[in-house]
């Protein structure tokens, strides 16, 4: 069956765009099929834009891995979604509220042709705890943070591809349910770089989430400052988070961009 879709990135995390009636309308083989990047369109994941699920939503988004499961939230996809909306809409500045499955968050996007910068309220971050790992004879500890989807952060780790591959899978089988693994470098007093390995993907240019859990830990590891936006440099560019002391509420500001449409029969 053809398949209409629209093609986004947000620093490189990319994603395949259907507008859908319901969140089924894309099964699991074909998103897997779709992420391809030999066979299909290539992509780090699907989301559906379907109708929304609670008052005054403009849109609920439903995130499909490349792997085919389903993760409770995307910072990256929903900054796409969000300029997918304003560009339906014909608008260039406008706020919406999109229904996530880690509840309804705000965006607001700013947009100039098929580019724009999206500010979105990604909730609160939520403490875990530590998690502590054995690694070549010497404990490691990962400050676990959710941000409607889980975390793992390290500020000790080399920021070194490979090892993230490594390291990614076995920390998050480690923890129920799994977990992104994110090995963060402080780079300045409120600026980090940042790997991402991603739970059902793999490795990746770019995390939404992961860049502000990483925030949270930093702040409150006194790393960063609350208030204040610090900068996470991923592989495929800089996010603005700002997280606000007491309430742990963060904001997330970064681009995103439409790359082509098209239809297939992946």
């Amino acid at each position: 069956m053809m398949l209409r879709f629209h093609k986004y990135e947000g620093l490189g995390n990319d994603f395949v765009v259907v507008d859908a009636a319901g969140e089924d309308a894309v099964p699991s083989d074909r998103v897997r099929a779709l992420c391809d990047r030999h066979f299909g369109v290539g992509a780090d994941g699907v989301l559906l834009v379907v109708p929304p699920s609670s008052p005054g939503a403009r849109a609920r988004m439903v995130v499909r891995n490349a792997d085919g499961s389903r993760p409770e939230m995307c910072g990256n996809g929903l900054r796409c979604v969000a300029l997918h909306l304003a560009r339906l809409d014909a608008a260039n500045a406008i706020s919406y509220a999109i229904d996530t499955d880690a509840g309804p968050l705000s965006c607001e996007v700013e947009r100039e042709g098929d580019a724009g910068s999206v500010s979105v309220a990604m909730g609160r971050g939520q403490l875990l705890g530590e998690h502590q790992v054995d690694l070549d004879g010497r404990g490691r500890s990962f400050a676990r943070v959710s941000m409607g989807n889980p975390h793992a952060i390290s500020f000790e780790e080399p920021l070194d591809e490979d090892h993230a591959d490594r390291l990614g899978p076995r920390v998050s089988a480690e923890l129920a349910g799994g977990s992104n693994v994110e090995l963060a470098r402080q780079t300045g007093p409120d600026s980090f770089d940042l790997v991402v390995w991603e739970r059902g993907v793999g490795r990746t240019l770019a995390c939404g989430t992961g860049a502000a859990a990483t925030a949270v830990a930093a702040v409150v590891s006194g790393r960063a400052k609350f208030g204040v936006p610090v900068t996470i440099t991923l592989p495929g560019g800089p996010l603005q988070i700002t997280v606000t002391e007491g309430t742990l509420e963060v904001v997330m500001r970064g681009p995103a961009r439409r790359v082509f449409s098209g239809e297939t029969t992946a």
